[in-house]
C-alpha cells in the first residue's frame, strides 16, 4: 500500500453519538406510547428519517423535525403543543450534549500523522459538526477537514481531487461499512472498518466485504497493525 492519505470518519469513530440519538429515540416512543408501541413508533420514525434525508439531510436537527412529524403522524394530529415542545428539547439537549473521545484516539492520532497527512471526512449538519469537532480538541491532528452531505462515490472523488491523490493512495477508517467503507473501496481506495456498538439501520450494510483492500479492526489502535 502506498497510502498517503489516512482519512477518518467522525461520529462513533472518534468520539460517541450514535448512543446519545438511541437515548434520545427511546425517551421519543415513551412520550408516545398511549398512542402506539414504542416498536412501531421507532418503525415509524426510521420510515420518516429515510423519506427526509433527501431534503434535511443528516444530524440532530433532521432527527428532530423527524420526530415532530412522526408525532404528528401517528397520533393524527392530536398531539398537544407541549408533547410537541418536549420533542424540541431532546434535540436542543442532544446539541448541548459532551463529546467524549473513544478510547487512544489522541495517542492514534499524534503517532500517525507523523507518517500520513490525516483527514476528517464525515457526513452530517455543518454547524453541529463544526460545534463537535471544537468540543473534541482535534483540530489541529487534521490536513483538512471535510464535512460531506452524503458519503457515496462521487463525494469521495470530489475529495481526493481536492488533496491531489490517487484513489489507491487513500486509506478511510470509519465505523460504517456502508458509507465510510464500500465507497472508498469501490474506487480503488482502502479501508479498514472499525465496528461500534450501536449502528443506526440506515448505516448497516447487507454483507460482509471479501475484497484485498478491506481489513477489519476491533478498536482504533489495532489500525497501527496496518499503518
Amino acid at each position: 500500500m502506498k497510502i498517503k492519505i489516512v482519512a477518518f470518519d467522525a461520529d462513533d469513530t472518534l468520539w460517541n453519538n450514535e448512543l446519545y440519538f438511541q437515548d434520545a429515540e427511546k425517551r421519543f416512543c415513551e412520550l408516545l406510547e398511549d398512542f402506539l408501541p414504542q416498536h412501531t413508533v421507532t418503525r415509524e420514525l426510521l420510515q420518516t428519517e429515510l423519506q427526509n434525508i433527501a431534503m434535511y439531510g443528516y444530524g440532530i436537527k433532521a432527527f428532530t423535525l423527524s420526530m415532530v412529524e412522526t408525532a404528528i403522524r401517528v397520533t393524527d394530529k392530536n398531539i398537544k403543543a407541549e408533547t410537541i415542545e418536549k420533542i424540541i428539547g431532546f434535540g436542543r439537549e442532544l446539541l448541548e450534549k459532551p463529546v467524549l473521545l473513544l478510547d487512544d484516539v489522541e495517542d492514534v492520532l499524534g503517532s500517525l500523522r507523523k507518517k500520513y497527512r490525516l483527514v476528517m471526512a464525515t457526513k452530517g449538519d455543518l454547524l453541529d459538526q463544526e460545534r463537535k469537532l471544537r468540543k473534541s480538541g482535534l483540530s489541529d491532528y487534521f490536513h483538512h477537514i471535510e464535512i460531506m452531505s452524503e458519503k457515496r462515490e462521487p463525494d469521495y472523488q470530489k475529495l481526493i481531487r481536492h488533496l491531489d491523490i490517487h484513489p489507491g493512495e487513500l486509506m478511510m477508517i470509519g465505523n460504517s461499512i456502508k458509507s465510510d467503507i464500500l465507497p472508498v473501496i469501490n474506487m480503488g481506495g482502502h479501508g479498514i472498518h472499525i465496528p461500534y456498538h450501536i449502528t443506526w439501520a440506515h448505516e448497516k450494510a447487507d454483507a460482509p466485504i471479501d475484497h484485498p483492500n478491506f481489513r477489519q479492526a476491533e478498536r482504533i489502535k489495532d489500525i497501527l497493525n496496518y499503518l
